[in-house]
This record gives C-alpha cells, structure tokens and sequence, in this order.
C-alpha cells in the first residue's frame, strides 16, 4: 500500500516531511526530563556524598554513617531508580507522539 493510502494512526506523526514541529517538541521534551533526571542524581551523588556528607554522618543507620552510605549504595539506588523513570517516562513519550516500537497488538517487539 502507498503512503498516501495509508491510514494515518491518531497521535502519529503525520508521513513525509510537513509538520516537522512535533519532532522538536518532542526533543525538548526528552532533553528536560533527562536534564531534570540528571541533576537529580548529582545532588544525590555529589551533594549528599561529598558536600554535606558532615552533615550526614551525624545520622547513623545500622551502625554505618547516612554520609558514608550515600557515597557508596544511595547514588547508586537513586540512578536505578532514575533509570526506570526514564524508561517509564519516554515509553509515554513515545505513545503521545506516535513513536512507540509496538507490534499492531500492542506488545513490545
């Protein structure tokens, strides 16, 4: 079937190259979460394991220092997490703007 006799899918982004916007919009997006997500995990990684670890290791949790435990496990529990949101985030992402890598019922390919 030609392009111009397909069916264009609600929310895809519209064949050829008319209507590039979308494509912007949807970088920007994708930019403000990662920047967001990232500078999460600097504060968490540099701000609470290297700048207020003093402050942190007033706080003793099973007999380690909170400062000691964000330099060694939190930053990297805090980046997992931020990795999963990520996902989450840029597969509703992807499904708002018509980019997702379904299969047609649905699943993950």
């Amino acid at each position: 079937m030609a392009q111009s006799e397909q069916e264009q899918v609600p929310g895809a982004p519209p064949p050829g190259g008319e209507g590039n916007g979308w494509r912007k919009e949807y970088w920007s997006k994708n930019l403000r979460l990662m920047v967001v997500l990232l500078a999460i995990w600097f504060v968490v990684s540099f701000g609470c394991g290297i700048l207020f670890v003093e402050q942190l290791n007033q706080v003793v949790i099973a007999g380690f220092p909170l400062g000691f435990w964000f330099a060694q496990q939190g930053s990297i529990y805090v980046f997992i997490v931020l990795i999963a949101v990520y996902a989450l985030r840029m597969d509703r992402l992807d499904d708002e703007y018509g980019v997702s890598e379904r299969n047609d019922d649905g699943s993950r390919s």
